[in-house]
This record gives C-alpha cells, structure tokens and sequence, in this order.
C-alpha cells in the first residue's frame, strides 16, 4: 500500500480544524499541552541475541521489545491443519518498573490476570498487521519487558512490538528466507483521556490515575482501528467527548508511526511493506 503523504498529515488534514478547537491549552503535571504526545524514541537492536528488538522510551516509561523467530509453528495449528505462520506476544513489569518492587509473576507461579490480558491485546494487534500466510511455517515471538513504568506501558508495547517484529522480518527477507515482507502496514497505540474536563493525549501515571475517563487505541498505517479499550472511572463521558477522544489519538497515533517510520528508515512515501 502507497501513500502519497507522511501519516500525520494526512489524517492531520481531515480533523485539523476540529482537533485544534476542542484541545485548549491545560496545566498537565509535566507541562504539554493537551494534544501532545510525551518525547517518543526508538534505540535499536538493543539486544544482540534477539533478531529484532528496539527500547522504546515515551516520557519516562521505557520497555525493551524484541523478536525472535522459531521455525515452526504451534501445535494446535499443525493438529487444526491450519496454514501459515503465527505471532504471539508476552509481557512483563520487571521488579523494579515501578516505585515499590513488584513480584515477578514466577514467583506466584501464574501471571497476574493484567499481563495476560496485555500480552493477548499485543498479539492481537501485531497480527492484524502481519500477514501470517507470507510468514510461513514459523512462529514470531514478540517479548515485551517494562523497565520503567510510568503510564501507558502496553500501548508503548505495542508501538515498539511493531518496530521489533519488523526488523526481525526485515532480517528473514535480507537472509532469503522470505521473499517479500509480510508486515502489511505499521501500527502505534496510544493513550486517551478526559482529565479535568478535557480530553488530554498520551496519559502519564499521575493522569492515568487520576482520569475521569481513560482509554487506549490501536490504529493502524491506514488509520483503520485495531483495538478501542475505554472506560469511565465512576463517571460517564457524551457521544462528543468520545469522537474527541477519538481525533485526538488518532492524531497521536499518526505521529508515532512517522516516528516508526523514521526509526526504520522508510521514507514518507515508501510503502512499510517492501
């Protein structure tokens, strides 16, 4: 898939006017405007065993993602007879991502109900992405690990899970295993919420906990929606803060994935898939 334009401005371009009125300047705890995003980057290949993997850092949390390849597939899909390949994700906080130590999960002898829930959206959204018959009879490992938590760890998984799994199918292509990229199209989530009345972007601990409403998205390349998680927090939210909620990260989305884009070296009119 061609476009023409960088990401950002092209959905910038269709709810610009809107976006701008409805975001007003607020006093957030670290000073950004409503509609902006915390500082996003993206260091690569930070594990050398790993075929990809990138540390992906958004404000102060950071979380290392990587990807490895298994050459083969699951069992169940060889007992369905299920054809092409798979992707699987797993996520964790280590001990110290947070102010007080938090137990590995091996040490309760089960994941915590949270990490299983993100691990499965992780998944979810990298294979909405990858073509899984072009990958053929392999499984793609995403692992995602917290090192610093400070709101927003599973969309920051999500954005740098998908920087990671590229480069490591960006690896099988270069090694001839592949003969074309499987990754269909980028995709980023991001934070949203309602903080004082206002719909604020890319939420921090603090205004994560303190949010009347908070919701996360998963958007893909095309600006085609993955995943909506929202809820109110004993409070309810009208038809018109939701389609707000909805430009503003949608906005934000965009801009991570030109920061992706950037990160990978695809120019602003090279398709993600070559």
């Amino acid at each position: 898939m061609m476009f023409k334009r960088p990401v950002a401005e092209r959905l910038r371009g269709c709810i610009k006017a809107r976006l701008w009125r409805c975001f007003p300047l607020m006093n957030r705890p670290d000073g950004r405007a409503a509609n902006q995003l915390r500082p996003i980057s993206f260091s690569l290949e930070i594990a050398p065993h790993a075929t990809g993997s990138v540390l992906v850092a958004a404000g102060n949390t950071r979380v290392i993602c990587s990807a490895m390849i298994e050459e083969s597939v699951p069992r169940w899909m060889k007992e369905q007879g299920v054809t092409g390949g798979w992707l699987t994700a797993e996520y964790s906080m280590l001990p110290y991502s947070t102010l007080e130590r938090k137990a590995r999960d091996s040490s309760r002898g089960k994941l915590d109900g949270r990490s299983v829930e993100i691990q499965r959206l992780i998944g979810r959204s990298l294979r909405a992405v990858i073509d899984l018959e072009a990958l053929g009879q392999r499984t793609l490992w995403v692992d995602c690990d917290v090192l610093q938590a400070d709101g927003g760890t599973r969309t920051a998984a999500i954005t740098g899970g998908c920087v990671a799994a590229y480069i490591a199918c960006r690896k099988l292509v270069a090694a001839k295993k592949l003969k074309a990229l499987p990754v269909k199209q980028l995709v980023a989530a991001v934070s949203v919420g309602i903080g004082d009345g206002t719909p604020v972007l890319d939420l921090n601990y603090e205004e994560d906990r303190n949010a009347a409403v908070d919701m996360n998205l998963v958007i893909t390349e095309g600006g085609s929606y993955v995943e909506v998680q929202g809820a109110g927090e004993e409070a309810v939210f009208t038809p018109e803060q939701f389609q707000s909620m909805l430009d503003l990260g949608r906005e934000g989305a965009a801009r991570l994935i030109d920061a992706q884009r950037l990160a990978l070296g695809i120019g602003s009119e090279q398709p993600a898939a070559t």
